[in-house]
């Protein structure tokens, strides 16, 4: 028998219980758009970080206070204090090292006229701008001066600006207070959104670190420093150059802990992108689970086809047809429920993808393999759940078949 005449045989066999055929189909349906969504949703994640971290530039090195034991008490990050702005500076003599920012962060109560607004303050340098490739909208930035004297001008983000002066706003020129301190505001920052934690990276308040370590902490130490290597790739040798600098100035001897933590965004981009990989595969695994589910409603209803179609089988079988010919019958009719509950499904999932783009500013991506695969893995449950039920009506006897009532 040709394999349109069983296509078609197939067809008038679904459709006689049609209820029956799209609640079985349901399932396949529900199960592909799983897959497809959650792999667009996991992808879309991926490809921000990646996109973030990109942007922020991936020869960026960032140079912490570290951890250090102290009466055997094991301290963590940002604990250590001897990170000072001549450690910056003796950064900058190192092979390989193109800019660098000292950086002294606190946070504190933003107040402009009625408006006050609880934000980050970060103290740094005047080559924040250019390694982080971030333009200004209004204004300008400090300068080295300004540095040096520890000027009271600062550059807001547009989520202060927004907040303090009002959206779209011209504070340049204005004047802002920080501990019953005024501040000038000397520049507005572009837009830059989220970083790569989520964090909103607008929501800041930018000055000299020099002006944070003396006017509002009163200290001398730096908080982070934040290098910036010359060529991309060059970020694992720069940081070991900077590591063996920093040894040597904090007095540390061979057997000594390091008193300073050093990360590249080569580092952070591994172990993000990894995260986000873990967690897609995740998300696809719990969805691949509704597919399984699936193709168990799919033998089911097959097996219960079998039952009531025994003596439609026997008469078949006892003109002459052959057990392969049964067996591939029921299952072209396993593999045609398990193919369109895939094409609606992939349908549905690009649907539900589309709308979490638009509606809920997700970020999705779907790539042309996850459809395949969800697709393809769909074809696959249709055989392999719908064989058992095939070999079962092939190996019917035909005259216990045409006996059955």
């Amino acid at each position: 028998m040709s394999i349109l005449m069983t296509l078609r045989i197939a067809l008038i066999a679904l459709s006689r219980n049609k209820l029956r055929t799209v609640l079985t189909t349901l399932g396949m349906i529900i199960g592909v758009a799983a897959v497809i969504s959650m792999v667009s949703i996991g992808t879309g994640a991926r490809t921000s970080v990646e996109q973030q971290i990109s942007s922020a530039g991936t020869n960026l090195i960032m140079i912490n206070a570290g951890s250090f034991n102290m009466g055997g008490v094991r301290l963590g990050t940002g604990n250590q204090s001897t990170l000072v702005a001549d450690d910056a500076k003796a950064i900058r003599d190192i092979d390989g090292v193109r800019w660098v920012a000292a950086e002294a962060n606190t946070r504190g109560q933003v107040i402009a006229s009625n408006e006050n607004w609880a934000t980050s303050i970060r103290g740094t340098d005047v080559d924040f701008v250019l390694m982080r490739s971030w333009p200004l909208l209004a204004g300008r930035f400090f300068t080295e001066s300004e540095v040096t004297q520890s000027a009271k001008v600062v550059v807001l983000g547009t989520t202060v600006r927004d907040q303090l002066f009002g959206t779209g706003a011209d504070p340049v020129g204005g004047t802002i207070r920080i501990q019953n301190q005024p501040f000038r505001v000397v520049g507005v920052l572009a837009s830059k959104g989220q970083g790569q934690m989520g964090q909103d990276q607008d929501d800041a308040v930018y000055m000299p670190y020099t002006t944070v370590q003396k006017k509002l902490l009163g200290i001398t130490h730096l908080n982070s420093i934040t290098v910036s290597a010359a060529q991309a790739g060059t970020s694992a040798a720069v940081s070991d150059r900077i590591a063996s600098l920093l040894r040597v100035r904090h007095h540390l001897g061979a057997g000594d802990d390091d008193d300073f933590n050093i990360r590249t965004m080569e580092e952070l981009s591994g172990i993000l992108t990894a995260t986000t990989t873990t967690m897609t595969l995740l998300l696809a695994s719990i969805a691949a689970v509704s597919l399984l589910v699936g193709g168990i409603g799919i033998m089911n209803i097959m097996l219960v086809s079998v039952t009531e179609r025994t003596r439609e089988v026997g008469l078949r079988l006892a003109l002459g047809a052959r057990g392969r010919d049964v067996l591939i019958q029921f299952l072209v009719e396993a593999i045609v429920l398990s193919l369109v509950g895939g094409l609606i499904g992939v349908a549905l999932g690009l649907g539900i993808s589309g709308g979490l783009a638009t509606f809920m500013r997700w970020p999705t991506a779907t790539s042309p393999s996850s459809i395949a695969t969800a697709f393809g893995f769909s074809a696959a449950v249709g055989i392999f759940f719908g064989f058992y039920p095939a070999r079962k009506a092939a190996a019917l006897d035909p005259i216990d078949a045409l006996r059955y009532e």
